[in-house]
């Protein structure tokens, strides 16, 4: 069909008959994707459930990177099954979505983001689901992609044919990602919060799933395939601060409107308190000037005596309940003081008041800091000493806790990069037992991600005399350190260990490289800084001269300073620090690696 400008109108209420309408409508919201619109879109037209069973509805959200005049391309081609339209910039994912609803025609609906891509069978497996259970909203398994992180434990126990909203992992999975019965949402007069900047997908999915006669999950196909930017330059990512509080108040309210009070909506807060509230006050709050960090305090702590009720806070992870009650315990320096004992000193002490466990943090109150009932977890809590290659193959990460009975209590430890579980033993140098080595083999990492690499964050599990627990590896004085490049199969990867800035947890990057993206990044360094010689991934040769090779902190690849040949050891807290000046790199700053393979 050809491309139409958008002009706003009420939502269709006529539809075509029962005998013409496609089984589905993919809407697809679009705005600024052009490196990975077109991945989008063949995803679509090659479902097996075949253009006569589909459509496509794209909506360019006021594109100006010719993604808008890639979707014309794609509408003239496929008539009767892509249709486009174009707007203004709306400046978010909710006017879009909405303008993609009123034009869908199909039985399901089905919001697909302009960055992702589907699994082969995904609609043609979703709509018979759908049909053969009659399931309102059915939710396909999602498999992040570039290393992009989701939230899995909704499908662990795989195929599930009815799953309630309220004793299952569901409000950990409330994206839009979904397929939606269309009557469903007509009956309801869905629609997307056009007043909320970010997070607008939430309520919409929430409200769905809530009224569902049936929520179905499927977790035998990759259905979805989420792909974390690259250049991380969707509005999620960069929301504003301003934003992120307006949304965040505004999905509270809505979550008070819909469900009334009680262990219902403890269940679905649990996940918004949990992750939206607590990200507020994560570790790059340290980074907002001060007036924005009283802002955010007074939203949170305003939020917090509101929402939280007694049974939740118990619910809650640990870091999260610490933050949050240091918030509502005192003011702004009080928030800083537990941030900074994670970030910058690692995990205190354990206090005792008589049988009681409670966090040693400042500032936090004891109903807040108490542990008692969560002490595996409190146990699973280790910091991130040292990280290093042991060999070629193995990457080895050092861990220590503060609780001075550790062996005795924690009992054995797992220690997981993602889907990977290391080999782990006691240091034999420290004779405390309160010191941990891990060693990952590299040739796992990377088979995990070998298609699309991976970010795999660091955990701890304990299962010992007071219960099974687990906890993030944070890495609070860990420098960052030397990426290695290695090929596997006949791919290039960089590996590298980073700190995640929101949380500081340790993370294991693996980040496919083509010899297209690292001769490109040298060559935009300009003349005369780097000689770059290449053949195909299969025989790959690479070589670099004048220039460094640095996985940034987002895994993606930098070109910076002076090559040298061989990457030396990823550099522990231990070790001198020195900051790096502006354009040049520190004398113990990681310089990089020279590939020849």
């Amino acid at each position: 069909m050809a491309a139409e400008e958008a002009t706003h109108h009420p939502p269709t209420t006529h539809r075509p008959p029962a005998a013409s309408r496609p089984d589905v409508s993919v809407v697809v919201p679009v705005y600024n994707t052009l490196r990975y619109l077109r991945s989008c879109l063949d995803s679509v037209l090659r479902q097996t459930i075949g253009p006569d069973r589909m459509e496509i509805v794209a909506v360019d959200d006021g594109s100006t990177d010719g993604s808008g005049r890639l979707l014309d391309r794609y509408a003239a081609k496929h008539p009767g099954t892509v249709r486009v339209v174009h707007q203004a910039n709306s400046g978010g994912p909710a006017a879009p979505c909405n303008r993609g609803l009123d034009l869908a025609t199909g039985r399901y609906v089905f919001f697909l983001g302009s960055d992702d891509r589907l699994g082969p069978e995904a609609l043609e497996r979703l709509v018979a689901a759908a049909d053969r259970y009659g399931s309102d909203v059915v939710l396909g398994k999602v498999v992040g992609v570039n290393g992009r992180h989701v939230f899995s434990d909704v499908f662990a126990g795989g195929n599930a044919v009815d799953v309630s909203l309220f004793d299952s992992a569901l409000p950990w999975s409330l994206a839009n990602t979904k397929l939606f019965r269309r009557d469903l949402v007509d009956r309801l007069g869905l629609r997307f919060p056009e007043d909320m900047p970010v997070l607008s997908d939430q309520p919409f999915t929430l409200a769905a799933c809530y009224h569902a006669r049936r929520i179905s999950v499927l977790a035998d196909h990759d259905y979805y395939h989420a792909v974390r930017r690259l250049d991380a330059r969707n509005i999620t990512y960069h929301s504003r601060v301003e934003q992120r509080l307006v949304s965040v108040e505004r999905l509270f309210a809505y979550v008070a409107d819909l469900i009334p009070a009680g262990a219902r909506r403890d269940a679905v807060l649990r996940r918004h308190v949990g992750l939206e509230l607590a990200n507020l006050v994560g570790d790059d709050f340290r980074h907002l000037d001060r007036a924005a960090q009283e802002r955010v305090h007074a939203t949170v702590a305003r939020l917090v005596r509101r929402h939280v009720t007694d049974g939740l806070r118990d619910r809650l992870g640990v870091e999260a309940r610490l933050r949050l009650g240091a918030v509502t315990a005192g003011g702004v320096d009080d928030l800083l003081a537990v941030i900074e004992q994670d970030s910058g000193r690692g995990v205190p002490a354990t206090v005792f008041a008589g049988d009681r466990w409670h966090a040693g943090y400042p500032g936090a109150p004891a109903r807040w800091t108490d542990v008692t009932d969560v002490r595996a977890d409190w146990l699973a809590r280790l910091d991130a000493v040292d990280v290093s290659w042991a060999d070629g193959h193995t990457l080895t990460v050092t861990t220590r806790s503060p609780y001075p009975r550790f062996a005795a209590e924690a009992g054995p430890v797992r220690m997981l990069a993602g889907p990977v579980v290391g080999a782990t033993r006691m240091d034999a140098g420290d004779p405390t037992g309160r010191t941990l080595r891990t060693d990952f083999a590299l040739d796992r990492l990377l088979a995990v991600g070998s298609t699309s690499g991976q970010r795999h964050p660091v955990r701890a599990e304990v299962d010992g005399g007071h219960g099974r627990g687990g906890a993030a590896v944070r890495a609070p004085r860990l420098a960052a350190g030397r990426p290695r490049l290695l090929r596997h199969g006949a791919r290039l990867y960089g590996v590298a260990a980073t700190v995640d800035p929101r949380n500081g947890q340790l993370v294991l990057s693996v980040v496919p490289v083509t010899v297209g993206q690292l001769v490109g990044r040298l060559r935009r360094r300009g003349p005369g800084t780097a000689q770059t010689s290449g053949r195909g991934p299969a025989g790959a040769r690479v070589s670099g001269r004048g220039a460094e090779t640095l996985l940034g902190r987002h895994g993606h690849l930098e070109v910076r300073g002076a090559a040298q040949v061989q990457p030396g050891p990823l550099r522990s807290a231990d070790q001198p620090h020195h900051h790096p000046g502006a354009g040049r790199a520190a004398p113990d700053q990681a310089r990089g690696v020279r590939v020849d393979v």
